[in-house]
């Protein structure tokens, strides 16, 4: 399939699901522009990769900042959103704190980018945004009130703009995938199954971002649900 060459914005590209996205849309000649709060994680020049430092979590400072990311980069023509954090437990075991953290972090963020880009994206002859989402967006599960709350807002938000753009050449997608073995999973209490039918590859879901962005640009493709061939979560032991 003919592949456009694009200059595509990646969030969260220094790690698991991101990284894994920019290294493959690098390899099939677009130009990436990097997101991560911590640039020194990209520790190799490339002629087409531009790491961005964003705070996603100081949304007081984005508009300015992604203001001047629009001034530097006019050429922007698609947004993968797969930074994001995941916090388990009972509702009460949250700070407030965190409880915002998580929100701003997995939903609010993307929001905003989305607001600062969409007048521009809308005049482009064609444009991307797709979200990275998550199963828990399609149905809630014990200890996972919040983390679910902020990838159904995800799912919710992309609906409703996949209708706000339906006239304009923007193409909303959202890709949900189950259990993905990355370090996402590094600070919880459960994980994947070891077998490799247990889990999902970061390269398998930028696979499927690279399918959405490489297709016929007339065609929207609405949503992609990822699923390993078997569901196996493992508990960790905890360590006393």
């Amino acid at each position: 399939m003919h592949t456009v060459k694009r200059t595509i914005l990646v969030t969260g590209a220094s790690s698991g699901i991101g990284r894994a996205i920019a290294r493959q849309l690098l390899q099939l000649g677009h130009h990436v522009l990097g997101v991560s709060r911590d640039v020194s994680k990209f520790t190799k020049s490339l002629s087409n990769f531009s790491p961005i430092q964003l705070d996603l979590s100081a949304l007081d400072q984005l508009p300015k900042q992604l203001k001047q990311l629009q001034s530097d980069f006019p050429n922007i023509d698609a947004v993968v959103f797969s930074a994001g954090i995941g916090q388990f437990g009972g509702l009460e075991e949250f700070s407030y704190p965190q409880i915002e953290q998580l929100l701003t972090i997995n939903f609010t963020s993307s929001a905003f980018i989305t607001r600062a880009l969409l007048p521009a994206l809308k005049r482009k002859a064609h444009s991307d945004l797709i979200f990275i989402g998550s199963e828990a967006a399609l149905k809630g599960s014990r200890k996972g009130a919040l983390y679910c709350a902020s990838k159904f807002a995800v799912r919710g938000f992309t609906q409703a703009l996949r209708e706000e753009c339906a006239k304009s050449n923007v193409r909303v997608c959202l890709i949900n995938p189950g259990m993905v073995k990355t370090p996402f999973f590094d600070d919880l209490g459960f994980e994947p199954g070891d077998d490799e039918s247990q889990f999902i590859l970061p390269e398998d879901v930028a696979e499927a971002v690279c399918y959405v962005l490489s297709s016929r640009p007339k065609i929207v493709i609405d949503e992609i649900n990822l699923s390993p061939l078997n569901r196996v979560v493992k508990f960790k032991k905890k360590l006393i």
